[in-house]
């Protein structure tokens, strides 16, 4: 049994010092614990951790310009706005925290089982819905709304027929989808090689752009350039927007999911395999390593200059962010009583100072 501390972690000071160097702070999304972790520099090669209960916390969104962060649940989406006058005055610790993601707003989806999750250019939320194997948008009116589905699913419904996982956004919209098969019908997925039946769409040509790869998650777009991550094969690969031919560019002995760019580094999340699953297990002999954290990788010379391992409470890593400009963040999440103290108005802020009994 471990006598590690809850949520520690090991990691050479050169990842700390990489964040420093970037001025940014790295966000993961853990739904095996529940949690948005945040992790920023302290000098001196060192972390701070603030870990935030979220229930099956899964895609993190952005919207750099407005502030604003979004993060899907179990059965909702949560989306915050930082502010940073209440940061600066936060009753826990005033000056503590360079920005603080106060609660703005729930939408309650229902179990769609959403993965990635993006700000659109019009300042829509979307999101890819792996239950109904669509791209959905996030909405008020109802629990989703469909707005593009693979070329070979002839139906929306709730069967998660190809396991659609991933989304990368260009100018602001759907670009480039992953999913595990070219299935149709419920979890066809779980059905095959894993290892080799993985595609990559492209959403505006609606088509089938890439296939042969092994359980691909988490579309990036780099300078234009396509990276999937072949979690599988725990490899990081390049896919030609074009031809959809496909170069591997790592491997890194593990099972990746989550990737995020800051400058010429990738930061990927690392998951260990559940063993004990029929659908995952059968990967796990092919990992070197069984460990759950982050790989800070140097693009141009493909190199993976640091890593971040959990020793305890984090098995699984969904989605890696970083937060550009923000060197010590903070958030609150829905259930924490102490959000509603902080107000916000368009004039000023303030938190709420309560009275003693009388």
């Amino acid at each position: 049994m471990s006598t590690a501390s809850p949520f520690s972690c090991r990691y050479a000071p050169e990842f700390a010092r990489l964040l420093d160097q970037l001025g940014a702070s790295l966000v993961l999304s853990t739904y095996q614990a529940g949690k948005l972790v945040f992790f920023s520099p302290n000098g001196a090669g060192r972390l701070r951790q603030l870990p935030r209960s979220m229930d099956r916390a899964m895609g993190v969104a952005e919207d750099a310009d407005r502030e604003m962060l979004a993060v899907a649940c179990r059965d909702r989406v949560h989306v915050f706005r930082n502010s940073r006058d209440l940061a600066g005055a936060y009753p826990k610790g005033p000056g503590k925290y360079d920005a603080l993601y106060m609660p703005r707003g729930t939408y309650y989806t229902g179990p769609l089982d959403v993965h990635d999750l993006h700000f659109g250019a019009d300042g829509a939320l979307y999101a890819v819905n792996t239950l109904f194997s669509c791209i959905m948008r996030v909405g008020m009116a109802h629990s989703f709304e469909s707005v593009w589905v693979p070329p070979f699913v002839d139906k929306v419904a709730p069967e998660d027929r190809c396991h659609l996982n991933g989304l990368a956004m260009e100018e602001g919209r759907p670009r480039f989808a992953t999913a595990f098969n070219r299935g149709n019908a419920a979890r066809s997925w779980r059905e095959g090689d894993l290892t080799a039946s993985g595609v990559v769409m492209d959403v505006v040509a609606n088509r089938v752009l890439a296939e042969g790869l092994g359980m691909p998650h988490s579309p990036t777009l780099v300078g234009g350039e396509l990276y999937v991550l072949e979690s599988a094969k725990g490899a990081l690969t390049r896919v030609d927007r074009e031809t959809g031919e496909t170069e591997e560019v790592a491997r890194f002995g593990g099972f990746v999911r989550g990737v995020a760019q800051a400058g010429e580094f990738l930061f990927i999340g690392l998951s260990k395999v559940r063993k004990s699953s029929k659908t995952f297990g059968a990967i796990a002999q092919a990992f070197e390593r069984d460990v759950a954290g982050v790989i800070a990788f140097h693009l141009p010379s493909r190199r993976t200059v640091g890593r971040l391992e959990y020793e305890q409470s984090v098995e699984e890593i969904y989605d890696v962010h970083i937060l550009q400009a923000k060197s010590r963040p903070n958030l609150l999440s829905p259930d924490d009583p102490l959000q509603s103290d902080g107000v916000t108005t368009v004039e000023t802020t303030f938190w709420r100072k309560h009275q003693p009994d009388a």
